[in-house]
């Protein structure tokens, strides 16, 4: 009884942390907004994982801050012509494009300041 217990808990703690995000990358999107010069940041996440959801949070932010960039994301399990075509391999995987070329890539990366730098340093 005691074993079901603790299995219980730890389905509703994983859930409990899942992230709702949707995909929002499409290629539409991201050849349009490379074309027109912006800076782009793609986010590779998975809706269990922790360290992808203080990664949102941050981004979340960081779209209000950063009104000339393209935000887009998708779920890396789910998604996966979309990370083969970036060479993305994992989840926590944020990449800044700009003219169409690939500017800075992290992985595991949720301080806020390293991940704003990220963005700002290619404005």
């Amino acid at each position: 009884m005691k074993n079901i217990l603790i299995f219980i808990l730890l389905i509703f703690g994983l859930n409990s942390v899942a992230v709702s995000k949707e995909t929002t990358f499409t290629n539409e999107i991201f050849e349009k907004s490379q074309l027109e010069g912006k800076t782009v940041v793609i986010h590779s996440w998975n809706k269990t994982c922790t360290t992808c959801a203080k990664q949102i949070k941050v981004l979340d932010k960081a779209k209000q801050d950063f009104k000339d960039v393209i935000f887009l994301s998708f779920e890396q399990t789910k998604d996966k012509k979309i990370a083969k075509s970036l060479g993305i391999n994992y989840w926590t995987t944020i990449v800044v494009y700009k003219n169409s070329k690939e500017l800075s890539r992290t992985i595991g990366q949720t301080n806020k300041d390293k991940i704003y730098s990220q963005i700002k340093s290619l404005e």
